[in-house]
């Protein structure tokens, strides 16, 4: 596994848990937004230092009894094929596992739930669906989809959040909002944060929604789901 960071200790990533997250090189999206171009364009990938499998097992043993679980995000965890391996041995060592996604590998997704390797996922829901090829820089809006419905029919702990980037507007909000929509739903706005660089500057010059627009659309959507706030 190409391991191209380590955060020791979170309590924020992973809900009601004390954590360690780990990012995963390499992603399918190409997000104009994108803050994290060091894990997802290959030139940068190339430059960026990597952490061996090996000492990041080290130190998940250094931690037993510390840590209570670890946070797999990216770039996009799904795309590597060893996924399920590297997850069991995390659970061999007894912690828990919260996985970050794009959700647009819906057969990945969907293996590694029924084999109980995973305790809570967070999934990006970039923009509403007739949007999500700009907003992501891909062509799956349809495996996203899948994974939406996998995650809503599985017994699991799970969030959809969504990072109000330049360009959404607020019925933007509000069609996404009908899209994921469901009483056992748990679905989060983040705002965007202008001082990082992101994948594509010019998408900076397009508006942003404002904190207070943020709290109205909530306030409207709310209703719609089991929890729902700004982060």
């Amino acid at each position: 596994m190409e391991i191209g960071g380590l955060q020791k200790t979170t309590l924020i990533d992973f809900p009601g848990r004390i954590a360690a997250t780990i990012f995963l090189c390499g992603c399918n999206f190409r997000c104009p937004f994108c803050y994290s171009g060091e894990l997802v364009l290959p030139e940068k990938i190339k430059k960026q230092p990597k952490i061996l499998e090996k000492d990041f097992f080290d130190f998940l043993k250094e931690r037993k009894g510390l840590l209570e679980g670890v946070v797999l995000c990216g770039g996009e965890p799904t795309i590597h094929r060893e996924l399920s391996d590297f997850c069991r041995k995390i659970k061999a060592l007894g912690f828990l596992i919260k996985l970050d996604t794009n959700g647009s590998n819906p057969a990945v997704l969907k293996e590694i739930i029924e084999d109980e390797l995973l305790d809570y996922v967070a999934m990006d829901i970039k923009a509403p669906k007739e949007k999500y090829d700009f907003f992501s820089g891909a062509k799956l809006v349809k495996k996203v989809e899948e994974s939406i419905n996998i995650l809503k029919e599985s017994q699991l702990d799970y969030e959809f959040r969504t990072t109000v980037a330049p360009g959404l507007k607020q019925e933007d909000i509000f069609s996404l909002s009908e899209w994921i929509a469901g009483k056992g739903v748990n679905y989060f706005l983040q705002e965007f944060n202008s001082q990082k660089e992101v994948l594509n500057p010019d998408i900076l010059n397009l508006p942003v929604l404002k904190k207070e627009e943020l709290e109205e659309i909530i306030r409207k959507i709310r209703p719609k789901f089991k929890t729902c706030y700004l982060r």
